[in-house]
């Protein structure tokens, strides 16, 4: 089975469940903690070797996250320590956290830039999207900064990719003039 398939079943079931006895809000503020704790490489790999028992991981996860996760969220991860899933707890916690925003309504769309771009700039984008019905009610946006862009902006969301940089304007004008029959027997005569 693939660890996307593994990811997607884990975390929509926490989610049924999480729903069920009104603790939702609860589950996702723990998963976050525990995504940022992820972060560690030491724990990280302490989660992906197969060197370490899956009592002692145990032990570790409840040594570490007792009083800071909710119950619920506490019994998951042992659940999944006890399954042999813990090497997959990077892709469950993403997974978790990216069905909540379905849940939540909410479109994740990724701003690149050459440069810094200002508040109102990413704020006319982002109401250019909700205007266009292409996302949902809600945009969380992040942004980054590729300097090779040259300027111009790309906007990444869900399958999607918008390319507006100069950079794409050059090599498409580019990809005109090498295709161009003409400009090469005009330089001939």
């Amino acid at each position: 089975m693939s660890v996307q398939r593994i990811a997607s079943r884990y975390s929509k079931s926490l989610i049924n469940l999480a729903q069920e006895l009104n603790k939702l809000e609860e589950v996702k503020e723990d998963m976050k903690t525990f995504a940022a704790a992820l972060e560690s490489r030491d724990l990280y790999l302490l989660f992906k070797s197969p060197i370490v028992k899956a009592q002692k991981k145990a032990e570790i996860v409840k040594a570490i996250f007792d009083g800071k996760l909710g119950e619920l969220t506490m019994n998951f991860i042992l659940l999944l320590v006890k399954k042999g899933r813990e090497p997959y707890f990077p892709e469950v916690v993403h997974e978790f956290l990216e069905q909540n925003k379905t849940l939540d309504h909410v479109t994740s769309i990724k701003i690149t830039t050459a440069e810094k771009v200002d508040d109102a700039a990413l704020e006319a984008i982002k109401a250019e999207f909700l205007k266009s019905g292409n996302t949902d009610d809600n945009i969380e946006v992040e942004t980054a900064i590729d300097p090779e862009l040259i300027g111009g902006f790309v906007v990444e969301f869900g399958d999607r990719l918008y390319d507006a940089s100069v950079r794409h304007k050059l090599a498409n004008l580019k990809k005109e003039f090498v295709g161009n029959h003409y400009t090469s027997q005009v330089n001939a005569r």
